[in-house]
């Protein structure tokens, strides 16, 4: 049964995950939440419901404090998707976990997030117990299959769901850690169905749309944009365990798809299959059915982005979020006033961009994007000093993203001041390079970064993943840098890699760029 009533949106009194959940649970019970293409599976929203009450009568017999953390180190499934939207309506706090993390990032946030229980997938088994055999904290332990008809809780006599205030704490959330310490985000009820009220209303999603997204629930665009915003509009979810460039299109038809969710990195992979084999008449007749696809987690570089839509068919609109403010905080508008290259318009928060001092900057000066909104997180978990360092004194968070904002109110992110290349005291943000490498006819991706220079300071390092089945030299590429970035601009080592180091949203690690091999011998 697919949900027809496109009008019905949860009331203004839902303030938790569970109020929602009970909702959906008394007005469409039948309709689906869940697809799970590898088994065929189907989540309903009666279902959910019954099972997070379940869930609750197993957490109190297990002795899970009433506000517990409960860890998830699991692939996407209907088990991950049950377990991460119950606990939160149990009352208690989920805490997702990296299933690509190293096994000593993995061991510090097992004990800095003070989990009482941890669900893991029998795959991740050997990866889970080498890093607990790293620390000293005592957790209950579950394996549970993602794909599994039902979870062990389901033995257990239901109980009933808490009332909750919108300010309790739901979802701890870890950042990728790739430049230190990850640190733990802690996010409200509140925080959550901002974030989800805001996409919904941003791309007029209503219960009659189904998402395909296959990015991790163990990344906020995963958890928000592709589980909870579907969720708090009554749609659906089509959640692969992984991308799969050779049957996405298919599964998106099979579910009758009305929008995906990606990320640059999947865009660059569906246009090279496309430009490689050719795109079927038939399949892109069927792709009508797509309205628009939602890029985000990393910028999206504009040739690849008309390139998409070139083939494909469908608009993409490209947003930016980031984990401390719950996910979405720019996006571009979906009535065709769009800036390619821009992560586009503030939704649901306030943004200003300000210079080192704090003061707000004018249109088109440079300065770091600050943030303010009801989405965006009070403090990091256990953290008092990192959230000092990370709020200016009037509450505006500091995003640590270096920006600008058009005379139109677009905003553009220029790069990471962690990441700026200060080469012979000349600032250069690595995305110059990136995008006008993008625009070579053989590169498929590209990324920059600064490497320490005995004469500059800093030089510049650039990794290269070509297109299928094309050839190019390094000569080539320098004399192209040198024609379109100039002589100081154009990279001092030049890398052709298969790949290149991202995160679990798709985000580039360019700091990890240094450890690739070539890259040390030069530096």
């Amino acid at each position: 049964m697919l949900n027809q009533d496109k009008s019905a949106l949860p009331p203004s009194s839902c303030i938790t995950i569970g109020d929602v959940m009970t909702y959906w649970d008394h007005t469409q019970a039948a309709a689906p939440f869940l697809f799970a293409p590898e088994n065929n599976a189907v989540l309903t929203y009666g279902q959910l419901a019954i099972e997070a009450r379940h869930l609750l009568a197993w957490f109190d017999e297990q002795g899970i404090s009433k506000r517990g953390h409960v860890g998830l180190f699991m692939h996407n499934g209907r088990q991950t998707a049950t377990v991460f939207l119950a606990t939160m309506a149990t009352g208690r706090v989920v805490v997702p976990m990296n299933l690509l993390a190293p096994v000593d990032q993995l061991a510090w946030v097992f004990e800095h997030s003070d989990i009482e229980i941890l669900f893991y997938a029998p795959e991740n088994k050997v990866h889970l117990f080498n890093a607990l055999q790293k620390i000293q904290a005592k957790f209950k332990l579950v394996e549970l299959d993602p794909d599994a008809a039902q979870g062990p809780f389901m033995d257990i006599t239901a109980g009933v769901l808490p009332q909750l205030k919108a300010s309790d704490p739901a979802l701890l959330m870890y950042t990728s850690g790739t430049t230190g310490t990850p640190k733990g985000v802690l996010l409200s009820h509140a925080n959550i169905l901002h974030a989800a009220k805001t996409v919904s209303a941003w791309h007029s999603l209503t219960p009659a749309d189904i998402v395909l997204s296959s990015l991790p629930i163990y990344h906020i665009n995963g958890q928000v944009i592709a589980t909870v915003s579907p969720f708090y509009s009554g749609g659906a979810i089509v959640a692969p365990h992984h991308f799969s460039v050779s049957n996405w299109w298919s599964v998106a038809i099979k579910y009758r798809c009305t929008w995906i969710n990606i990320v640059p990195t999947i865009i660059a992979y569906l246009i090279n299959a496309a430009k490689a084999n050719g795109l079927d008449a038939n399949l892109a007749a069927q792709l009508k059915q797509i309205r628009f696809g939602r890029s985000a987690s990393a910028p999206l570089p504009p040739e690849h982005h008309r390139e998409f839509e070139s083939l494909f068919g469908f608009p993409v609109i490209e947003g930016m979020g980031m984990t401390e403010s719950a996910s979405m905080v720019f996006c571009n508008p979906q009535d065709g006033n769009r800036r390619y290259g821009s992560p586009g318009l503030p939704c649901g928060v306030e943004a200003k961009v300000v210079d080192p001092s704090g003061l707000e900057l004018a249109n088109n000066e440079i300065g770091e994007v600050c943030l303010r909104g009801a989405n965006v997180m009070k403090a990091y978990y256990q953290g008092e000093a990192e959230t000092v360092k990370a709020f200016a004194v009037d509450g505006w968070l500091k995003t640590g993203d270096l920006g600008l904002r058009d005379d139109d109110g677009f905003y553009f992110i220029t790069g990471r001041l962690k990441e700026l290349i200060i080469k012979g005291g000349e600032n250069i943000a690595p995305r110059e390079i990136d995008e006008a490498l993008l625009k070579h006819p053989a590169v498929l991706d590209a990324a920059a970064v600064g490497m320490p220079d005995v004469n500059y300071g800093q030089d510049i390092l650039v990794a290269i993943v070509l297109r299928s089945e094309t050839l190019c030299t390094e000569l080539e590429i320098r004399n192209y840098c040198l024609e379109h970035l100039g002589k100081l601009r154009t990279p001092k080592t030049i890398l052709f890699v298969t790949e290149l180091p991202r995160g679990a949203s798709g985000k580039i690690q360019r700091l990890k760029l240094l450890d690739l091999p070539g890259a040390k011998a030069v530096a």
